[in-house]
């Protein structure tokens, strides 16, 4: 259950962190707030009948309720984001703009309303399954401590990247603006959280000291055989204690915790009991929680890694282009949306293969632990048997995060008759470690070869015209949009979108002189000469200059006169350009030494282009 509402939180968080704030909602907020409540409404009709009646009679069948409302949750929550403007409306609310995390935790925040949802409406069915009588509040707050304690680490590594850039100190800030400084010193605080953070989780689920008595005792001394230092042995009251299962959490002595159920307590004899602790201390003893560590920061490497490719490949592609003019969305949204997707399942397949497989074989790696300290297979054969059985007949299911008991029985039993079989599999484990940390460390190397930006070029250019019309798009007889356009389609040397773009700019506001400069300039200087057209040019320039008579404007004109074949007037004009801007009077001799040299020429122009 755990292992499941890790993978919902990270794509909940990855839904939130790969989507931009846009500049302006997408959707109109009425139409907005009324398909935001519909869809509540219609969550919380689909988790009251996905837990009505009483034929949920087992955890099995509660837990797959559970996991498909959350999987719903989920996509509500993509909806409210993508389409419904979610994180606009959460931009507006005080201090987002210097903890941008604070924008993040509202998306948590609604996530955690729609699984409330789900555990207000299965009450009558977890109190039937459990056997126990807790409340509804005490329900939703017991799963909302576990899910806490999933999105801590993300949530106070998160504070702590926005706090850093809002720190005074200049030789922090110089740090940070290093190419690794900031991952450096948020690594170095996630090491710290990583060590400490389960003395934090023990509160927040409500464990409890294991009381004195003779089974402690007793499980203290064979601790201490085992060579294992740890804090301290808990009850873990994971769904009201009902649940058998044990755990153990800690990379150091200091904060190291086992946790056993009461369940598990109830339902074994000490000797199968210290199978299930001889298990968890494999873990230890295999630094499988250490791995498990880097492990997840292997994953935000090959996610960054994976990111520029992605990104790449979008911005240079047509199709995504046309998707972004059907849309409608802003490009830096859809951009987000669309880079997004490929993350989803790089995660997916991350977790459920590459991660599952380390968890499984780090599993049998643990009961292998198990076998050589029980002296043989037996006990924890006799546990995972119970298990079995009192978990609903589970004894061939696997799940992506372990073998079946089946399986791991049948893989007890073989290594106990043939010792071989335990020496090839930590090869199979620690070869495999080598070749994900080759795959690592290539991967890094990578990305420290790629270039800094991706928007450079073509690629900027693509991009900044995707922007430019959807704000025309969206702000039509707005005239200030059609000039970029012209301006952004003139440095491209597509003179036919420019001309086409300058015209509709004019004729929305006809007396803007930049744009009349701008499109005379064009009309003087292209490369195509089926664009030139010399005679409109003037007509445009004395325009520009009769509205604003500045010394950038003046060049214009002068050009254009001087491709009209007035020679003296474009010397003069020249020269009352620099007399209005003297700062460049160097480019406007230049200017004046070209029309004194002989006939006019676009490309004479184009090489003090502007």
């Amino acid at each position: 259950m755990i292992y499941n509402n890790l993978i919902y939180l990270l794509v909940v968080i990855l839904i939130l962190t790969t989507n931009t704030v846009p500049d302006t909602p997408q959707t109109p907020l009425n139409i907005a707030l009324f398909i935001f409540v519909l869809k509540g409404f219609l969550y919380h009709l689909a988790a009251r009948r996905w837990f009505a009646g009483k034929s949920m009679a087992s955890a099995a069948q509660y837990f797959s309720a559970e996991q498909k409302l959350a999987i719903l949750a989920i996509a509500s929550l993509a909806i409210d984001v993508y389409f419904l403007d979610f994180k606009y409306y959460i931009a507006k609310l005080p201090f987002t703009g210097q903890l941008p995390v604070l924008i993040d935790l509202g998306g948590i925040i609604l996530f955690h309303c729609y699984l409330s949802l789900t555990w207000h409406a299965s009450i009558k069915s977890y109190q039937r399954i459990f056997e126990r009588s807790s409340g509804k509040s005490s329900i939703v707050i017991s799963n909302l401590k576990t899910n806490l304690s999933i999105i801590l680490p993300w949530l106070l590594i998160s504070f702590f990247s926005d706090l850093l850039l809002l720190a005074p100190s200049p030789g922090l800030q110089k740090i940070l603006a290093s190419s690794w400084g900031e991952s450096i010193i948020i690594l170095g605080f996630f090491l710290v959280l990583a060590t400490v953070f389960p003395a934090i989780v023990i509160r927040l689920w409500g464990c409890t000291p294991l009381p004195k008595s003779d089974l402690r005792d007793h499980l203290e001394n064979f601790c201490k055989r085992q060579g294992l230092g740890y804090a301290n042995i808990m009850l873990w009251p994971l769904f009201e204690g009902r649940i058998i299962t044990a755990g153990i959490m800690g990379i150091v002595k200091k904060f190291r915790y086992l946790l056993v159920t009461p369940a598990l307590l109830e339902s074994m004899s000490i000797e199968e009991t210290e199978a299930v602790l001889a298990h968890e201390i494999g873990h230890a003893k295999r630094y499988h929680l250490q791995l498990y560590i880097f492990l997840f920061l292997g994953f935000g490497l090959l996610a960054q890694i994976s990111l520029y490719p992605i990104l790449y490949l979008l911005l240079n592609s047509e199709l995504f282009y046309k998707l972004l003019q059907l849309s409608g969305k802003e490009p830096a949204t859809a951009l987000s949306l669309w880079g997004s997707v490929p993350l989803f399942i790089l995660m997916i397949v991350y977790f459920r293969y590459v991660f599952g497989f380390f968890m499984r074989n780090f599993e049998r790696q643990a009961d292998l632990h198990a076998l050589a300290v029980m002296g043989g297979s037996a006990p924890l054969t006799r546990v995972l048997e119970k298990i079995s059985v009192l978990s609903g007949n589970i004894r061939d299911v696997p799940s992506w995060h372990h073998f079946s008991i089946g399986q791991r029985v049948d893989f007890l039993e073989k290594c106990e008759s043939n010792k071989i079989h335990i020496k090839r599999h930590h090869r199979k484990v620690y070869g495999a470690l080598l070749i994900f940390l080759l795959t690592l460390t290539s991967g890094a190397f990578f990305m420290w070869k790629m270039p800094t930006t991706l928007m450079e070029g073509p690629t900027r250019e693509k991009f900044a015209e995707a922007a430019i019309r959807q704000k025309i798009r969206e702000e039509p007889q707005k005239s200030a949009w059609r000039h970029l356009l012209g301006d952004l389609q003139l440095e491209r040397k597509h003179y036919g979108e420019a001309i086409a773009a300058y015209e509709k700019a004019l004729e929305l506001a006809p007396y803007n002189p930049e744009v009349l400069n701008n499109l005379a300039w064009l009309l003087i200087t292209a490369e195509d000469e089926s664009f030139l057209d010399p005679a409109r040019a003037l007509e445009l320039a004395e325009s520009a200059s009769t509205i604003k008579s500045q010394g950038y404007i003046l060049d214009s004109l002068a050009g254009a006169y001087w491709a009209n074949g007035y020679t003296n007037l474009a010397v003069k004009t020249e020269e009352k350009a620099m007399a209005r801007d003297p700062a460049n009077r160097e480019f406007y001799l230049r200017q004046i030494a070209k029309f004194q040299s002989g006939a006019w020429s676009p490309a004479a122009l184009r090489k003090n282009d502007k």
